[in-house]
């Protein structure tokens, strides 16, 4: 057993000695080591805001980097051109590359929820992207005002 002040590993303004065994010494000196080392981390790698804190805002926000005017043009105008693109298909084509390409679903699910064999699914999704690129092609040969 040893005389400890637990003012250096409880920082609450008063000096507080008490004599504490050697096992529990240990662990506060672990967890103060511990502690150090996760600060020295934090220093190394810059990272002094915690993802975790408020609301999760600065989580969701922090790796994306604001777009300039001519960023947001170009998306726009790559949208319209893929929903031109996609109006341009048959109804079961867009609905099937819609579904696998835009909603995430997996021919299998797709031919599920139709009723179908998910080869006439895959099919038709083939035949959509290819139409697509089609368009794609018509569109840059005849120009953006073409769709």
């Amino acid at each position: 057993m040893a005389k400890v002040n637990l003012r250096k590993f409880y920082p609450s303004g008063e000096d507080c000695t008490l004599e504490i065994p050697d096992e529990i010494i240990e662990v506060l000196q672990e967890a103060a080591r511990l502690e150090r080392n996760y600060i020295g981390r934090v220093c190394y790698h810059k990272a002094y805001y915690s993802l975790d804190a408020h609301d999760g805002a600065l989580e969701r926000y922090a790796p994306f980097l604001p777009m300039s005017p001519e960023e947001i043009y170009e998306r726009k105008a790559a949208m319209e051109q893929l929903y031109a693109a996609l109006n341009a298909l048959t109804d079961k084509q867009r609905r099937r590359v819609y579904a696998r390409y835009i909603l995430g679903f997996s021919q299998k699910e797709i031919a599920k929820i139709e009723g179908v064999s998910d080869r006439v699914v895959g099919i038709a999704i083939q035949r959509g992207l290819k139409n697509m690129e089609l368009f794609f092609r018509r569109c840059i040969i005849l120009g953006p005002f073409f769709w």
